[in-house]
């Protein structure tokens, strides 16, 4: 699913809730779109993983919300663990990546469906994959639910995708900068000035 960017700038420009319009530039998907969208992306998992348990392996942390709300919807026998994945780098560069959790669960035979929030340069994927497929799944898919393919550098690509987005600075639903702005209940564009900016530095 795509969006035509141009109806959702002037769709949503005005929908940034007063309290973070110094920051947010825009409202780029609302509320109501991520509820549609991600109904009908568990559909299509349902229907491709039906009649087997599925082990969801969701990476750390901007999935949260979108995890919450795709589960809900998943109307199969589940089980759920994480994997944590960190880049440590400067600014809004991607830097070295950190595996900072393993999984506990075994899903050696089993389906697994692994979901993170958005898939740009193709990375972290690169990296997590291989190490999934090495503990021997019966079958492993790939769920996002942002694409943002102006920034890939990896050959990767998702089975299942929310939304392609263009290459801007997302924040909300999950989705941070320096650990702010993911409880906005939509995805937004930061505006420029706040990350040209240092980032505050993290909490001890």
């Amino acid at each position: 699913m795509s969006l035509v960017h141009s109806k959702i700038n002037k769709a949503n420009a005005n929908k940034v809730p007063p309290r973070w319009r110094g920051e947010v530039e825009r409202v780029l998907i609302t509320q109501p779109q991520l509820a549609r969208r991600i109904k009908l992306m568990a559909r299509e998992i349902e229907q491709d993983f039906a009649g087997r348990e599925t082990v969801v392996v969701a990476l750390l942390s901007g999935t949260i919300m979108f995890l919450a709300d795709l589960m809900r919807h998943l109307n199969l026998p589940l089980r759920l663990d994480f994997m944590g994945v960190s880049s440590y780098g400067a600014g809004t560069e991607s830097g070295e990546l950190v595996i900072t959790k393993e999984l506990r669960l075994d899903v050696r035979g089993r389906d697994v469906l692994l979901v993170d929030d958005i898939l740009d340069t193709g990375k972290t994927l690169s990296r997590v994959l291989p190490m999934l497929r090495a503990l021997k799944p019966r079958r492993l898919k790939t769920c996002v639910l942002l694409n943002k393919a102006a920034r890939r550098v990896e050959k990767i690509k998702a089975d299942y995708v929310g939304f392609e987005i263009p290459d801007y600075f997302v924040i909300g639903y999950g989705l941070d900068f320096a650990e702010r702005y993911r409880q906005l209940p939509f995805v937004g564009v930061l505006h420029p000035h706040i990350y040209q900016e240092p980032p505050p530095k993290k909490l001890k």
